[in-house]
């Protein structure tokens, strides 16, 4: 049907021409922009992930610019940390050849002096960007919330949508070799624990005022056997009706150390003849002409007799300065208990002494051996820090040893306090018996600064070399730590402290060469998170190029094809217009 009013292909004519020129519009803009999803009409889902993705990637490369700068810093430190362990290689063969007798210890100390202050000057100049590792300004520089510091390392997003910046921790009490309040590697440790209240002592003392500590001295290995000595008076002839004897008592317990009931020991008497002088001496003629001959013939009666089980006879022998070895002890002859009769007591006496002839020996009294079951602690106040386990062994006579140990937790929860300090003998004795915690064995505070640690009597009666207490195996772990000041070091004032300098040297290098093992390994991982970071960016890329770049192949092709479609269209509207004139001409 034909309508004067409407020109019904026209107006289809148009409708296709304005779909050509929308769908040739989109397909210019893909060709010009390059990108398939340009907006969040063009697909909202892709648009999403590539936005925040580019948005991921932008801060990726911030963190790529932060891993320069914290590899710089790494760099520099490490740098600082070379040039220090060579300079103290140096400076500790100075110290060995300080030893060297004759050597001139002012000239040496003046080298030491000018390698010490290279070290100082390397610490204050490793800095970069304001911030330098190895010189710092810490108020407790043990304080973790306060020798951090970090490099930023990586950004990332959850599967969640939470993202996070991540960081390589460093510790500056590693790094440090000088702190403004102390406690860098190459100063004195401020953590010094000393004698830890007692369980070890100081056995030597410098005179740069330090001190090497040891475990408590006092009764660890209790005493030595109890024994008894007569002095030889002269040669001894035996003729065929001449004797001497004598009992031997051994290992009676002492009244005046245990409660009863008391043991008197084990008695055998001993017999000497002119036979038993003979055989012990190889002889006919029954002579003993020194005191020598006298041990060897009373060892053959003890032995006769059975004695010998349970005691011996010896001479004696001290060491001679003059002549730099042991000389004898003329003339004098003693008596030992072995102590393995079985009973507690560590005694020997000689009693019930006969004799036809002189014989040099008389009756004596007991000689108990002591018992060697306690001991009194000298309590030091000291302090317990954070990440710091103190341990011990603790045993009564011949027990197996038990290990106890505590830290600052422990200390805090037993004294309700928060610093871990043990301030004194009170608390010592409350910590030890909260550890030790025996029924058998009683822990008092005696002050002021003296702590007692008994064993009850009535069950530990041991006396001489078979009692003893034993504190041993005394373990702080943060331990060997530096008690010395580097830049103190003095051998010309200070002599004889050389070798105490040595071994100083040698741990806190072992403790720099780690600190450097550690920057070693950081800049390792510095590098392989950059290389890693970039490689990410460019996947992060291609992968957002997928989701919303346009095929230009396609698009291209695309195009060329619409603006033939608009050509066409375009031809088909002037086409449906010339229609309404045709029928207009019927009019005129």
């Amino acid at each position: 049907m034909t309508s004067i009013h409407t020109n019904i292909s026209a107006i289809s004519a148009l409708h296709t021409l304005r779909s050509i020129t929308s769908e040739l519009s989109e397909a210019q803009n893909r060709v010009s922009s390059g990108l398939r999803v340009q907006t969040a009409s063009d697909n909202s889902a892709y648009w999403s992930i590539s936005t925040t993705m580019r948005s991921d990637n932008l801060a990726l490369a911030a963190v790529t610019d932060a891993l320069g700068l914290g590899a710089a810093k790494v760099d520099v430190a490490y740098t600082g940390m070379e040039s220090v362990i060579d300079i103290l290689g140096d400076f500790n063969a100075k110290l060995v050849a300080a030893k060297e007798p004759g050597v001139d210890k002012a000239k040496i100390q003046k080298e030491l002096a000018e390698l010490r202050n290279q070290v100082v000057s390397i610490a204050s100049s490793a800095s970069f960007n304001g911030q330098n590792w190895l010189s710092t300004d810490i108020p407790d520089i043990f304080d973790e919330t306060l020798n951090r510091t970090s490099v930023v390392s990586s950004f990332v997003r959850n599967a969640g949508g939470g993202v996070a910046v991540k960081s390589l921790e460093v510790s500056l009490a590693e790094m440090a070799l000088f702190n403004g309040n102390g406690g860098g590697v190459l100063q004195a440790d401020p953590r010094d624990f000393k004698t830890v209240g007692g369980l070890r002592y100081a056995y030597t003392s410098y005179s740069d005022g330090t001190q090497a500590m040891s475990n408590h001295p006092v009764n660890q290995q209790g005493n030595r056997p109890s024994y008894q000595t007569f002095t030889f008076s002269g040669a001894l002839t035996f003729g065929a009706a001449d004797t001497i004897s004598f009992d031997i008592i051994v290992d009676a317990d002492d009244p005046a150390d245990v409660p009863p009931p008391h043991s008197t020991g084990v008695s055998k008497t001993v017999t000497i003849n002119r036979a038993t002088v003979d055989a012990a001496l190889g002889t006919s003629d029954g002579v003993i002409a020194d005191y020598k001959q006298y041990r060897s013939v009373i060892a053959r009666a003890m032995q006769t007799s059975g004695a010998s089980a349970n005691a011996s006879v010896t001479t004696f022998t001290t060491w001679d300065q003059a002549v730099k070895d042991f000389v004898d002890v003329p003339n004098v002859i003693g008596f030992n208990t072995y102590e393995n009769s079985g009973l507690n007591g560590s005694s020997i006496q000689i009693t019930n002494v006969s004799s036809t002839i002189g014989t040099g020996l008389a009756a004596t009294s007991v000689n108990y051996g002591p018992r060697r079951s306690d001991m009194t602690l000298s309590f030091q106040p000291f302090t317990v820090y954070s990440d710091t386990v103190v341990s011990f062994r603790f045993a009564v006579e011949d027990e197996p040893p038990v290990r106890y140990s505590f830290d600052k937790g422990y200390v805090n929860n037993l004294l309700g306090i928060t610093s871990g300090e043990i301030s004194t003998s009170a608390e010592m004795t409350l910590l030890l018996n909260s550890l030790i915690n025996r029924s058998d064995v009683t822990i008092t505070d005696t002050g002021p600064g003296t702590i007692s640690v008994e064993p009850d009597p009535n069950l530990h009666k041991k006396a001489g070399a078979k009692s003893g207490i034993a504190i041993t195996g005394v373990n702080v772990s943060i331990e060997p730590i530096a008690t010395r000041n580097f830049i103190d070091i003095d051998v010309e004032q200070h002599p004889d402290t050389i070798d105490a300098y040595i071994d100083y040297m040698t741990i806190v290098t072992g403790k720099i060469i780690d600190s450097a093992a550690t920057l070693g390994a950081l800049q390792k991982r510095i590098e392989i998170q950059s290389d890693f970071t970039l490689k990410l960016r460019d996947k992060i890329d291609i992968g957002v190029g997928r989701l919303v770049d346009a095929d230009m192949h396609e698009e291209s092709a695309r195009l060329k094809a619409l603006q033939t479609q608009e050509q066409l269209a375009s031809q088909a509207l002037q086409i449906a217009n010339s229609e309404s004139k045709s029928m207009l001409s019927l009019f005129q």
